[in-house]
């Protein structure tokens, strides 16, 4: 599964000031992606609002970065849900589609056991022979998949090929990293702590930074997989800063921002979410301003 190593970016979804999709936005951030490094586009996950689109809409948004992209590097959507039944049918219908695999989110909000997750990924696993990279992410999700569930997961189901960890538990983490399959990949959910994922064994980053810093980031991501810890920590100090800003009003009212200003989209987001405080875009504006090479 080495086309899901490295850096995967966690699209954004670019909005005019009507609220409608700007496709013209996503065409230029998908091109200012491949241009700059990244290794391949993960579409509809929570950076993408995805909760606030229509059925319609991310239809519509797959099917245009599939024509914009036009195989020039592998595509993964989110598909995910606490309706196992639903989520079955949907991966089951996009799989048709020429993507390269599926990202998952653990079921929200019903707060299922382990054994309950270990159950609901069996059935959708079993809706597509495409990959499917795991979600754990339980600061939104409300529920820890384990690290005993994941290593199940991974020696039971054999499309089920890695898992982006969001936990924060570097513990788990590397108690994940020490016991899993060799293929399996264990993905950082935490653009900060995504160096330190690498440097315990991690296999990259499904990234938010990397929407407006892409060429540094995965140069980073790069540094690390290869063991140049130097010159990683070096770019990493130099995000780390606007990693902790990009996240202090919302995901991802700051990156939004930042893309805004580098003159890529709007940055628009959809109710419930909204725009970063004047305090937070000031400081963006500092910190981005500070970055004498930011590529557009």
């Amino acid at each position: 599964m080495n086309k899901f190593k490295g850096t995967g970016v966690a699209l954004i979804t670019p909005f005019n000031e009507d609220g409608k999709v700007d496709f013209s936005g996503l065409q230029k951030l998908v091109d200012f992606q491949i241009k700059n490094g990244t290794n391949y586009l993960v579409v509809q996950g929570t950076t993408a609002e995805s909760a606030t689109l229509s059925e319609e809409e991310k239809t519509a948004i797959i099917e245009y970065i599939l024509e914009i992209n036009s195989n020039r590097i592998p595509v993964v959507l989110g598909v995910g849900g606490n309706n196992t039944k639903e989520v079955a049918k949907k991966i089951d219908f996009f799989s048709s589609y020429k993507i390269d695999g599926f990202l998952s989110v653990s079921p929200y909000y019903n707060k299922p056991t382990q054994r309950g997750l270990i159950e609901h990924y069996k059935v959708i696993s079993s809706a597509t022979d495409l990959p499917i990279l795991l979600y754990n992410v339980p600061g939104r999700t409300s529920s820890n998949i384990s690290s005993v569930t994941t290593l199940r997961l991974a020696n039971e189901i054999s499309n089920i090929v890695g898992i982006k960890e969001a936990s924060g538990n570097m513990e788990q983490i590397m108690n994940l990293i020490a016991n899993k399959p060799e293929d399996f990949l264990v993905i950082s959910g935490d653009d900060a702590l995504t160096l330190p994922h690498i440097a315990v064994g991690g296999d990259g980053v499904i990234s938010v930074v990397a929407n407006a810093f892409p060429k540094r980031f995965s140069e980073m991501v790069k540094w690390a997989l290869n063991g140049n810890l130097e010159l990683a920590r070096q770019k990493h100090y130099e995000l780390l800063e606007i990693i902790h800003y990009l996240f202090k009003d919302g995901n991802p009212a700051g990156i939004k921002y930042i893309l805004k200003l580098i003159n890529i989209c709007s940055d628009k987001v959809r109710l419930p979410l909204v725009n970063v405080s004047p305090s937070t875009a000031s400081k963006l504006y500092e910190l981005v301003a500070g970055i004498d090479d930011t590529l557009v």
